[in-house]
């Protein structure tokens, strides 16, 4: 009877080890995978960023070639 006891509380202290260390990796596996989604999106909204930006200087580029040409505009000196 005793035996029976003790194999039962052994096998059930096994199984829950077990469960508790496969949910403890199920855990830093999904925490991983979170993090790396979130560096995807950094880099996504840094590269539209610099779309952005580039996009903005070309039609900055655009606009002062507009605007020279339209209006007289003298050449700046060196180092003014």
């Amino acid at each position: 009877m005793r035996e029976g006891r003790a194999r039962a509380t052994l096998i059930g202290a096994i199984v829950l080890s077990s469960l508790t260390i496969w949910a403890v990796h199920f855990q830093q596996n999904q925490e991983r995978e979170t993090m790396y989604q979130g560096v995807l999106r950094d880099d996504e909204r840094r590269r539209e960023k610099m779309r952005q930006r580039q996009a903005e200087l070309e039609e900055s580029r655009r606009k002062r070639e507009v605007y020279e040409r339209v209006q007289n505009v003298p050449k700046a000196k060196d180092g003014q």
